[in-house]
């Protein structure tokens, strides 16, 4: 199944640091050689500080070399070096903001602005001070020490003005530092407080922006499938937000792959689904995910779904970002063929939609009573003949009227936080 395997398109947008993850999942797998996933590894680390963990992977790459290469050490001496300097210069900061009184203006002043005046009028604190706070952040990150990184890179944040030449990197940094770190409602406020800033970054380009949503896209999966509403905020924000859906489209079309498997398994499948058609319908991107609900909504070719099914299950069982996802995935799955099959026909055999389903008869009549109460389709069993008889399936007017409606207020409230940006800034 390697040639389902995203890893590569997906680490083209990520943090080296964030690829890591990926590529230890992929080691548990057998899609490639163990050894190659290695040495993977070793290559990337090379471009950090974590010279420790260097070591100990070309210890896994070279068991019969007893010593490490001498620029490896050498490279660690001087990370060493680089760190004390690094935490000497910053704890000075770090001390001056035990101080009662700082700490009193800091909890009182939340204004940035403000909290700088206090402090470069009362302690003669500059930007050179803080810079250094920046530095020692940057490379307590490169180095994989993310709560300090984050907890430093954030005090940086707070006091540096938005037009500072670091902020945008310590913005990212302290992203990718709580998402490694798994502190989901961080990373989610995080994400959140990024994404504005972004749509309201006035210096950069539109190519810039393109890619700084990328960027976040795929940064994002971490924290929209571990957090707990992480899933409906993909579709609102990868499908509903034209902005991000734009991004995805035209930069990385993979990401469908998240968007279907997201909607197949929401409570609002119902009101997103044509949506989410129209935008398979437009792109070139496959994979079995997407080709499953093309099949079924589109195509309405069963026996298609359900082979399509089948890999789905192998695809999900080997992606990073939705392995947790397969059994709700594979639920919600039976329930669009059964839901689908039911309204097309008038009266269906039970045995025959066991055959779709990859179920037992009795197992399936249970599934179909389930189908019906979720689906409110209009239907009964005939437990005596082997049927399901199917009822009228027309919807009433005021249920469309509410399934067309159901999702406006989050693209009201959508316009009011753009015209509150434009507001705040004069446009």
């Amino acid at each position: 199944m390697a040639q389902y395997d995203l890893t590569n398109s997906l680490s083209e947008f990520m943090d080296l640091h964030l690829v890591f993850p990926l590529l230890e999942f992929l080691s548990t797998r057998e899609i490639y050689r163990n050894e190659s996933l290695i040495a993977s590894k070793y290559q990337l680390l090379q471009n950090t500080n974590m010279v420790d963990f260097t070591i100990d992977v070309f210890h896994s790459l070279h068991p019969d070399e007893v010593e490490p290469p001498e620029a490896l050490g050498q490279k660690r001496n001087e990370v060493v070096r680089q760190l004390n300097v690094l935490q000497e210069r910053s704890s000075e900061v770090i001390e001056l903001f035990k101080k009662k009184e700082v700490a009193d203006a800091v909890e009182k002043n939340r204004d940035g602005q403000q909290l700088w005046d206090f402090l470069s009028e009362n302690y003669n604190f500059d930007r050179e001070r803080l810079d250094d706070v920046f530095h020692y952040g940057k490379f307590m990150y490169d180095v994989g020490n993310y709560a300090i990184a984050s907890f430093n890179l954030d005090f940086y944040r707070n006091l540096a003005p938005a037009d500072s030449k670091y902020y945008s990197s310590a913005q990212w940094g302290k992203l990718a530092s709580e998402i490694l770190q798994q502190n989901w409602d961080e990373a989610m406020e995080e994400l959140e407080r990024l994404k504005d800033n972004i749509s309201s970054a006035l210096h950069l380009s539109y190519s810039e922006i393109l890619v700084q949503r990328a960027w976040l896209i795929h940064w994002g999966l971490f924290v929209y499938f571990n957090h707990p509403q992480g899933r409906d905020s993909i579709i609102d924000v990868f499908l509903h937000q034209k902005p991000y859906l734009n991004a995805i489209q035209t930069m990385c079309p993979h990401i469908l792959r998240y968007i279907t498997t997201a909607v197949v398994i929401s409570k609002r499948r119902g009101t997103v689904i044509k949506e989410l058609i129209k935008v398979l319908q437009q792109e070139s991107y496959k994979d079995p995910i997407t080709e499953f609900v093309e099949s079924l909504y589109v195509n309405f070719d069963f026996d298609e779904a359900q082979a399509k099914l089948k890999e789905c299950t192998t695809v999900i069982e080997n992606d990073f970002f939705i392995v947790g996802c397969l059994d709700e995935f594979t639920e919600n799955a039976r329930l669009i063929i059964s839901e689908i099959f039911c309204r097309i026909h008038q009266r269906i055999e039970i045995d025959m939609l066991a055959d779709n389903l990859n179920m037992e008869p009795a197992e399936a009549e249970k599934w179909v009573v389930n189908m019906i109460r979720l689906a409110h389709l209009d239907a009964k069993i005939d437990s005596k003949n082997g049927y399901v008889v199917m009822g009228g399936t027309q919807v009433p007017v005021y249920q469309k009227l509410i399934d067309k409606t159901k999702d406006l207020h989050l693209k009201a409230n959508s316009c009011c936080q753009k015209i509150d940006k434009k507001l705040t800034l004069g446009i």
